[in-house]
């Protein structure tokens, strides 16, 4: 399926973004643990509020819910990981596996981990990929050692397990500790629930033993999400445009909200309010003039990569970003598939060292009509439907991948006055 987009020249609007996955998926986790691994759809619709409604979530859902002996979490990268850890001290035997994609995602440190931790875990066909053949049961913990540059889902997956260990867990990370603000995040959940989790120094994380508690919770809206809605305000023809983001909060343990800083200097300028009834939202205005040239590390917020390579070649920024490494595990290979597409709108973007995109504002004759493709990956979606502002439309194949993380993204589109054709 494919769909052509028709921009609106009028972006003014208030958007109810998705709950937070990464923050639904953390809780969904820790909310099991806490009920030693007996969990029910009731059980945590009256704890958890404003869970997401997302593929990931979903998948998640439906894992922890049933059980089954076989377990497909689909494309849902994050399931995997926190799953292969939660389902190694949960008794039974479950194999885990997912799309085809999924089973050449490298899973082997948090697996090799695991075992250290005296986990139970084979590789059901390929060394060192899903699917993966766990027996569950109680472990001693103690102390283990890995890479700092790995998925801080691995390190977020062992952490959040850590409390339920006999010896809880400290965690040793060598080296340059990537995507530090999620994990953050895990141990900001963590504690929310009961347990005893912290930095004791800028590479040693300690996890006390002694479990979870259940507790009411309620999750914010997905910063990640509003990405695209920064990107569409820094390319609309609207000369006053206002977008209105409920539940987004000032003091957010998402590591993605630092969007609201990275887009500054393109001229988007976050304003954080609580309306009447005492709920945080964002305000966003267009105050200033786009930079000229735009530089930026992106470990710690790899997912916004997309939104801001995009957004800058449709300005025709120059630009040079880092810290890029995990983006070729991703859904997609996403430093390839941001080259291969920006080719057909007449961008020659560069790429160096397995970590670094860089354009010097290099044009190169564009396709005629290009179609994007988008690689089942949600943010390829996401991140190149706005440029449907400056092109004056744009086709989109396979839309529907955004539904790993934000299914209602072309609603709220044309809520906003885009037109959608298919």
């Amino acid at each position: 399926m494919a769909i052509t987009l028709f921009p609106t020249r009028n972006m003014q609007a208030e958007v109810i973004l998705p709950a937070s996955k990464s923050i639904s998926n953390r809780a969904l986790i820790i909310h099991a643990l806490a009920n030693g691994g007996k969990m029910t759809k009731e059980s945590f619709g009256t704890t958890l509020r404003n869970i997401s409604d997302c593929d990931d979530t979903f998948v998640m859902v439906r894992a922890l819910t049933e059980m089954s002996d076989t377990i497909d979490i689909m494309a849902a990268g994050t399931a995997m990981r926190f799953l292969t850890a939660y389902l190694s001290v949960t008794p039974g035997t479950h194999t885990i596996t997912g799309t085809e994609r999924m089973r050449h995602r490298p899973i082997g440190i948090l697996v090799d981990a695991l075992r250290k931790l005296g986990a139970k875990v084979e590789y059901a066909d390929e060394e060192g990929f899903p699917p993966l053949r766990i027996t569950g049961g109680k472990h001693q913990g103690g102390r283990l050692e890995m890479p700092g540059n790995v998925s801080s889902q691995y390190i977020s997956a062992l952490l959040m397990i850590g409390p339920v260990l006999e010896k809880g867990l400290s965690l040793t990370l060598k080296g340059n500790v990537v995507s530090r603000p999620y994990i953050e995040m895990t141990l900001g959940i963590m504690r929310e629930f009961g347990a005893k989790a912290e930095w004791i120094s800028d590479h040693e994380l300690e996890v006390k033993p002694g479990g979870y508690q259940t507790t009411p919770y309620l999750i914010e809206n997905d910063w990640s999400a509003s990405s695209y809605w920064y990107e569409m305000m820094a390319l609309t023809e609207d000369e006053n445009p206002c977008i209105v983001l409920p539940n987004l909060f000032g003091k957010s343990m998402q590591g993605d909200s630092a969007i609201s800083r990275i887009f500054q200097p393109l001229g988007i300028e976050t304003i954080f309010e609580t309306n009447d009834k005492g709920m945080e939202r964002v305000r966003l205005t267009r105050t200033g003039t786009p930079c000229d040239r735009m530089d930026y590390d992106f470990v710690n917020e790899p997912d916004l990569a997309q939104t801001l390579v995009v957004t800058c070649a449709m300005l025709d920024i120059p630009f040079r970003f880092t810290g890029l490494q995990s983006l070729k595990i991703k859904e997609t290979d996403r430093m390839a598939a941001l080259r291969t597409e920006l080719r057909k709108l007449g961008y020659d973007i560069k790429e160096q060292d397995d970590c670094i995109l860089f354009w010097n504002g290099e044009h190169i004759q564009p396709q005629d009509n290009p179609a994007i493709d988008t690689y089942e990956d949600h943010r390829m979606a996401m991140a190149f439907a706005p440029c449907a502002m400056k092109l004056g439309r744009l086709r989109i194949n396979n839309p529907e991948v955004v539904s790993k993380s934000y299914p209602g993204f072309w609603e709220d589109l044309k809520k906003t006055g885009f037109k959608i054709c298919r």
